[in-house]
């Protein structure tokens, strides 16, 4: 049997997860570090010349035009990795700092008082909650017995358990000491991305904000009253556009996709957007028709054809395709007219950049 036992480290680097990912290491790319605005894929001035052949001259300019959506592509993504990195280790000196005035104040060490007066203080699961989420996850166990997965499932809940707690005391202990991040995103090379998809806000809005997302990914849901709160702090001025982006490791992901597609064929897709993302545990097919069928003025008999028929599964390839050409690994992934910002990230890191443009234009 495992350790019962949360190491500190992990459980913080847990805690600030973003982004569900197709890496192996879950890259969680959110908004970046201070750097001055791109001329075109760099900030290099375009006219300058690289090289010269036969005394007529080269430019960075013509190299743009060979590789530029690459070299903003790259820059985007060094950008955002030198953030993720600062951000995270910001995010853990803050932690740190805060637990450690929990430690003092109660005599002990912090790791003395993480592992005895925290992890000790987390009830490990009741059998039957144990054997009810056995239950929930038969599908997962391939065919081992309870008795045989009772060890790793106790441990798995006991460390969630935990996991759960820290964050609520971190946002408290935030919030009783103040805290306040000041850590700004910069400003990064534009990468274009069609906006097209199932929409909320005016055509003419002066951000267009594209999502790529996945309904099976529990950050996505996470962030969806982020995305409601930019349309509703910037009235008139945003648009959100919905792209799908299901991950490979969500087996229900993909066909949860073309359903929301095939709602969208009948003018109902942020209804099934809002009741998939409501309910993650209810997506696969019968599930799907289920959800679908109770919305109101939907034609399920039409729906259930386009759903059974994969009529909606080559746009979903597209949105993919799409998606990863613009450098996404991960969701949800948004870029903010052109920016990239990867994770469900606060609504503050999105204030900044959205503020950035309006002033600019």
């Amino acid at each position: 049997m495992k350790s019962r036992r949360l190491h500190l480290a992990a459980a913080l680097c847990l805690v600030g997860a973003l982004a569900c990912s197709n890496a192996s290491n879950a890259s969680r790319t959110p908004p970046p570090a201070q750097t001055q605005a791109a001329k075109g894929s760099t900030d290099v001035d375009l006219g300058t010349q690289v090289a010269t052949i036969d005394g007529q001259a080269i430019t960075y300019g013509d190299l743009d035009k060979a590789v530029g959506s690459k070299v903003r592509q790259a820059t985007t993504e060094y950008l955002t990795k030198v953030y993720d990195l600062r951000k995270g280790a910001l995010e853990e000196l803050i932690s740190n700092r805060l637990l450690e005035g929990e430690a003092k104040a109660a005599g002990k060490s912090l790791d003395e008082w993480f592992a005895k007066d925290f992890i000790g203080s987390v009830p490990a699961p009741s059998d039957a909650d144990a054997k009810a989420f056995f239950a929930e996850h038969m599908a997962e166990m391939q065919g081992h017995s309870f008795d045989d997965m009772s060890g790793q499932i106790i441990d798995y809940m006991k460390k969630d358990a935990a996991r759960k707690k820290l964050t609520v005391l971190l946002d408290q202990l935030k919030a009783k000491h103040g805290v306040k991040l000041a850590l700004a995103p910069p400003v990064l090379p534009r990468i274009e991305v069609e906006a097209t998809g199932p929409a909320r806000g005016p055509d003419n809005a002066k951000i267009t904000v594209v999502i790529f997302s996945d309904f099976q990914c529990p950050y996505c849901s996470k962030s969806v009253p982020t995305e409601e709160r930019l349309l509703k702090e910037y009235p008139g001025k945003v648009r959100v556009v919905f792209r799908n982006f299901p991950l490979s490791f969500h087996p229900f992901a993909e066909k949860a996709a073309e359903a929301g597609a095939c709602a969208a064929d009948q003018g109902k897709f942020w209804e099934m957007h809002d009741k998939m993302f409501g309910d993650q545990k209810k997506l696969a097919v019968e599930d799907l028709k289920a959800t679908a069928h109770a919305i109101a003025g939907l034609d399920a008999a039409k729906f259930d054809a386009c759903l059974d028929g994969g009529a909606k599964k080559a746009a979903v390839a597209l949105d993919q395709k799409a998606g990863s050409e613009a450098g996404v690994e991960g969701t949800p992934a948004y870029f903010v007219n052109g920016q990239f910002i990867n994770g469900a990230v606060p609504f503050e890191e999105f204030k900044v950049v959205i503020d950035r443009e309006i002033a600019g234009g």
